[in-house]
């Protein structure tokens, strides 16, 4: 049984990709990282010989701390942090209990720099529909909870990624983008390593209607439709981002908890 100040994997998998989710930190030593160089969902890297110099910048957020085993660097961590008034835990069994339990793993050689905030910056067109939408909702979930996104005119993309030390995604001729009848948000999904099983559906619905086949799975047309009419309620790309996160949030959960659920009305009993 966990401590107090410990969660469990199970537990932290059910936060994972949810916008509650807590902010993970990784203090892993360099041997053991470079010897596995993947990140838990979302999760910072972070010295712990250091962690009076970066405590603050969690503060007012639930943190949950990884190290190797769970022992000594997270619990040293953690104990600092809820020292400072932040909400801190120690993942239980650490990075190599989250491995054995079959966790989520970021591969981290495709992760781009961070600027001199830590974020990761993306552009892409301007005027979103699904795929511009999916893809930021990815990174933001799963990837970089801070991340930037630029939007911009189509044919200014890979310029302003230039001179703006972004990433381009979703156009002609990038690294990031569709591959045959794959859109990018499953480019996203299998280079990151994230494939599973409630964001493989995810993935198909997002690919159906970002790519007219709305025969391929059920949900799609009432998606895309949701998707058209964000764009068209907001002028403000970013708005419309805020905005499109919560229906990603939805079907996510609908992918990951709800499949099997149904719902009927009228009841099948005869009304008196």
């Amino acid at each position: 049984m966990p401590s107090s100040t410990e969660i469990t994997t199970s537990q932290l998998a059910r936060l994972v990709g949810i916008p509650s989710a807590p902010a993970i930190v990784d203090v892993r030593l360099a041997e053991d990282f470079d010897a596995d160089p993947r990140l838990l969902p979302a999760a910072v890297r972070r010295d712990f010989q250091t962690v009076t110099n970066w405590a603050a910048e969690f503060a007012g957020r639930d943190v949950v701390v990884v190290c190797q085993r769970g022992q000594k660097l997270s619990q040293g961590v953690t104990a600092w942090l809820r020292h400072e008034g932040i909400n801190a835990e120690t993942l239980e069994g650490g990075f190599e209990a989250w491995r054995s339990a079959g966790g989520l793993l970021v591969k981290t050689e495709k992760l781009p720099p961070r600027d001199e905030q830590g974020r990761t910056v993306w552009a892409t067109r301007a005027r979103p529909k699904v795929d511009r939408i999916a893809c930021p909702w990815l990174i933001r979930r799963f990837i970089d909870p801070t991340a930037v996104f630029l939007f911009v005119a189509a044919t200014e993309v890979a310029a302003v990624a230039e001179r703006f030390n972004a990433i381009a995604f979703d156009i002609d001729d990038v690294f990031w983008s569709h591959r045959g009848e794959r859109c990018t948000f499953d480019t996203m999904v299998e280079e990151f390593g994230l494939t599973s099983e409630p964001l493989d559906r995810l993935a198909t619905i997002v690919r159906a209607a970002d790519t007219a086949r709305l025969d391929l799975v059920p949900q799609a047309a009432g998606f895309l439709a949701a998707s058209l009419g964000l764009s068209r309620m907001f002028r403000n790309d970013l708005e419309q981002l805020e905005a499109g996160l919560l229906l990603y949030d939805a079907f996510y959960r609908w992918s990951r908890d709800a499949t099997e659920e149904t719902h009927n009305w009228p009841s099948s009993q005869k009304l008196a």
